[in-house]
Formats: C-alpha cells, structure tokens, sequence
C-alpha cells in the first residue's frame, strides 16, 4: 500500500509541474500559474525584507530579484520533476528498475539519480527499466524532460526580448522628455510652434508601443519584479510620463485649434493601454490593497497638482503651443483626470522602492520647471 501511495505521490508531483509550465510558458497569463506565481510574490516578499538594511543600496539588491525569480522558477521544474520520478521508480528498484552492472541500490538516493537520469537529454544509462510499464514511463519522462528544456529556453528568450523592448519603450519617454521626467516637456517636444503633426505620429507610436509592454506584462508577469536602479526604466516613471501627456493634453491645449487631437484615438489609446498596466502591476504588488474608487486628494494635493498644471501651461506656452482660454476651468479638469491614476503611481512606486521625487520630479517640485532654460534655446542646440 504504502509503495502506491509514494507512487501515486510522484504521479500528482510530476502533474503538477507540468501544469505549472503549461500555465506558465504555454497559456501565458497573469495569475494563472500554479507554482510560478507563488514563488515569484515569496521571492519578491524575502528580497524587500532583506534589502531593508542596505539604506540608499536598497534598489541594487532589489534588482536581483527578477534573475533570482527565473533561476528559482527553472530550478523548481526541475527539482519537482526529478522528485516525482524518483517515486515514482523508488519502490521498483531491484526489481523493475535494475543496474546496469552489480547489485542494485534501493535507497531513495538513487532513486533520484535514476529518476533524474530518466529526465535528461544525455541521461545516464546506468539503471534500466525491466518491464513494458517501467519502459513506457521512462520514455514519457525523457519526452517530457526534452520538452521543458526547450520550452524553458524559449521562455527565457521572450522574457528578456520583452524586457529588453519595455526598457528601451522607458528611455524612449525619458529622452522624449529631454531627460526631465516632465510630461509638459514631453509635449512641448511634439509640438514644436504648435504643430502636432509629427507629435500625433510619435503620440501614436507610444499608444502602440505603450499596448504591447501592457500585453508584454500580462504573458510574462515575471517582468513586474524587474527593477532597475535608474528610474526612467521603471513603470511608474513610464505610466506617469504617458498618463499626464494625454492628461495635459486634455487639460491644457485649446479647443479650437487642437480639438482633433483631444479627440484622437492615439490619445484615448494611450491612456486606456496605460491604466491597465497599472492595474495589472498593482494586481501583481498591491493585490486587495487598492481601492475601486481613489479617494479624493486632499487641499494640499490638490494645491500642488493645480501648481504643477500652471508651471506646466507656462512650458508649453514656450514652445509656441495655444494653451486653453480658461486656465482655472482647464486646472479643473487637470485634477481631475490626475485623480484617476496618480494614486496607483504614488501606491506602487515605493513598493518597488523608488522614491515619489525619482518618479515625479515635475509633481513632486512644480517650481522645477520654471529653473530649466527657455524652450527656444533647442533652436540653437543639440539638446
């Protein structure tokens, strides 16, 4: 009895993994994973804990997170598929499962061994299985151990491609915004003079490419905990510098003239690509912590955010761009379209320990803006 139930352990064992790869590298969905997800939220819990003493080094222990999370995914596949075979093989070895030469152990030890051997691509031929049943099941774990190795190295391959596109999406709103992390610098810079005809292209651009990090995120969740020390590769800085040019946009331009691009679809793209992926990091690292409805931001909040608007109008007024006939009205609606995601960025960048004034300098100090040189000095320069 007690040989079926260790076989009919490993049977549920070697079950389970695969299901956590299918779920994993197959189904590609966040949240779907078995194991995977799990281990990745444990490792993130254990790094944050152990990053706590190193101070202002806290982010480059946190950036070894990710890699640690796919070394320990990898490792967990296969570990787990080596300890279901080798119970599976256990209580037949000496009889079904025999040594190539000499007397056969019977330790589980060996049973390990054999049971990894039976999983590996250059497997050792050192244990040999004696029955139809033994034979079948070690042709089906050489299959499925080929499989994983493959499927694994795909899995990798996307993983950092995808990483690689969603850091190189980060720097490109970083230089967009002439490395001010300012959406009103952002915006002046597509609209040089006033004209968005080649801004509503570039606009377009980041709503697709904005899309594809958001779908990235949700095939391969392992990318929410790879953090980087250098802010502009974080997607807090990334949503915000999206999320407050289309909200300026429709705050801040005037009707009349660039009514067309308030209502384009680039600018509704973009913001609808951005807050989902804020809500699916927020899924990731503050699951049940945030609210359906923000809670209004308070008078003091609300006093920054109408002085970040106005620093804000006076940048794009710089650049030759019309601004709203009514400031206080346009101020208004600034508010209240912020309201709607700059809690997600406030709750999400410390969770990945990025300070606000990393994230949002512009929001953070309004005033900041006012210090930078006048718009019209691009016309002279290569920055």
């Amino acid at each position: 009895m007690f040989q079926w139930l260790e076989q009919t352990l490993g049977a549920i064992v070697i079950l389970l993994v695969l299901l956590d790869v299918f779920l994993t590298v197959l189904y590609a969905r966040a949240g779907t994973g078995i194991i995977s997800d799990r281990l990745a939220r444990l490792a993130w819990r254990v790094f944050r804990l152990v990053s706590k003493p190193f101070g202002r080094h806290r982010g480059v222990v946190l950036s070894l997170c990710g890699p640690v999370i796919l070394l320990l995914l990898v490792a967990f596949w296969d570990i787990g598929l080596t300890l279901g075979t080798a119970l599976v093989i256990h209580p037949r070895l000496g009889t079904a499962v025999t040594a190539g030469s000499g007397e056969t152990p019977t330790d589980f030890i060996t049973a390990l061994f054999a049971g990894g051997s039976s999983t590996s691509i250059v497997g050792a031929g050192d244990f040999t299985p004696q029955t139809s049943s033994l034979r079948a099941f070690y042709l089906f774990t050489s299959l499925v151990g080929t499989s994983i190795i493959s499927l694994t190295l795909t899995y990798l391959m996307q993983v950092y491609t995808a990483l690689r596109r969603r850091n190189a999406f980060g720097l490109k709103l970083h230089l967009l915004s002439a490395e001010t992390a300012d959406a009103a610098e952002l915006l002046a810079g597509l609209g040089p003079q006033g004209k968005f005809d080649g801004g509503h292209n570039n606009l377009s651009e980041m709503a697709k490419e904005m899309g594809e990090v958001k779908e990235s995120h949700h095939f391969y969740p392992v990318l929410s905990y790879f953090r980087f020390n250098d802010s502009y590769y974080s997607m807090s800085q990334t949503n915000l510098l999206a999320l407050d040019t289309v909200t300026l946009i429709k705050s801040g331009l005037n009707d009349e003239k660039y009514g067309w691009l308030k209502e384009s679809a680039a600018a509704a793209q973009l913001w609808r690509a951005s807050m989902m992926l804020m809500r699916t990091l927020s899924d990731t690292f503050l699951p049940n912590r945030v609210p359906r409805s923000p809670e209004p931001p308070d008078a003091q909040t609300r006093e920054r955010w109408r002085r970040r608007y106005f620093a804000a109008l006076r940048r794009l007024r710089q650049a030759g761009i019309e601004i709203t006939a009514d400031e206080q009205s346009g101020a208004d609606i600034y508010i209240s379209l912020r309201a709607e995601w700059d809690y997600l960025i406030t709750m999400l960048a410390p969770t990945l320990a990025y300070d606000m004034e990393e994230i949002d300098p512009a929001g953070s100090r309004p005033a900041s803006a006012d210090e930078r040189q006048e718009f019209q000095t691009r016309l002279s320069s290569a920055g």
